[in-house]
């Protein structure tokens, strides 16, 4: 095992794709001769060249169309936007073409793209720099939606979303690129669709994904102090998601709380809330509790925005309730 930055585990893992698949490319927002946005495609331009890995214009809704046009006549475009926040200009091409083209085609044509870059909120960005994607587009028939919580969880499954022959969506963060964790020095790949239990427990059941794993797992050891055992499921991917592990943990646990960096209305937190008391109902000893961001658009101010995000002091009250404590 070794240490390396979330975005040098995402780098490896293009990296890798591309020196094994020639039809692999990256292309994006400053992805060449800036090295990435975010510097997660370093070097690349140095090793692959610029047939491989292209700098686009500040234009997403057309690099995006040309991305799936590339997708059905053979090639397998890893798409970067700088944010989701300036994707939603793609959303047509994604949604409308990526998404619909096996289906609208009869199977004629598969759009094995990767659509990824920085999700969710990232300081004082405001209200049109600050959403979080996962719910919109795990909305979608037709997508795949992940969203990795640590680098070895986002090297595994980038890896198998670029060899994927339909169109997947992959959610970082700007936050989480320089957090670090370790992988294997071998190659190796995570299913997608899998849950992983981050923390083994016994008394309630936290589910989250994504960047907001760490105010779910910093809330599971504080309670871990009061005598509250809490099993810790990250989703990782939210369209598939891994329903029979969450349901698994339920029938043991017999409480559920869900963490969220998104809006209520229409969240992922709302469909496993429906899921659970349509599977395990007889199981819940409580309602099931949710943690998302307050029902408003995001602030700049640096007050509203500790009010707005889910935190460990929300999470902890969460867990108490469904308790009864």
């Amino acid at each position: 095992m070794r240490t390396v930055q979330f975005r040098e585990a995402l780098r490896e893992a293009m990296s890798e794709e591309m020196r094994r698949d020639e039809a692999v490319l990256l292309m994006g927002e400053e992805v060449a001769e800036y090295n990435g946005a975010y510097k997660v495609s370093q070097g690349m331009l140095d090793e692959f060249g610029d047939k491989r890995v292209i700098d686009t214009p500040i234009a997403e809704l057309g690099f995006a169309g040309i991305a799936v046009g590339a997708s059905m006549n053979g090639l397998r475009p890893i798409v970067e936007f700088m944010t989701w926040n300036f994707a939603i200009l793609a959303a047509d091409q994604i949604i409308n073409s990526a998404a619909k083209m096996l289906q609208m085609s009869g199977g004629q044509y598969h759009c094995p793209i990767v659509f990824r870059g920085g999700n969710g909120t990232a300081g004082q960005l405001a209200a049109t720099h600050s959403q979080s994607f996962e719910s919109m587009y795990a909305h979608v028939p037709g997508l795949k939606v992940i969203t990795p919580s640590t680098p070895y969880d986002a090297k595994g499954l980038l890896k198998s979303a670029i060899r994927d022959n339909d169109p997947v969506v992959f959610l970082e963060s700007e936050k989480m690129y320089g957090d670090k964790g370790e992988i294997p020095d071998g190659e190796y790949l995570i299913p997608i669709g899998v849950a992983d239990i981050k923390r083994k427990g016994t008394d309630v059941t936290i589910v989250s994904f994504g960047k907001i794993m760490k105010v779910a797992l910093e809330a599971a050891e504080e309670l871990q102090k009061e005598g509250i055992s809490v099993e810790v499921i990250d989703l990782r991917t939210v369209r598939p998601i891994d329903y029979a592990a969450v349901v698994e943990s339920v029938k043991k646990t017999n409480r559920c709380v869900v963490v969220e960096e998104s809006w209520p209305l229409a969240s992922i937190s709302s469909e496993i809330a429906y899921h659970l008391q349509r599977y395990a109902f007889d199981h819940l000893d409580a309602p099931v509790g949710r943690v998302t961001q307050t029902d408003t658009p995001f602030a700049f101010s640096p007050t509203l925005i500790d009010e707005a995000l889910p935190n460990v002091d929300r999470v902890m009250k969460a867990v108490k309730a469904v308790m009864y404590r």
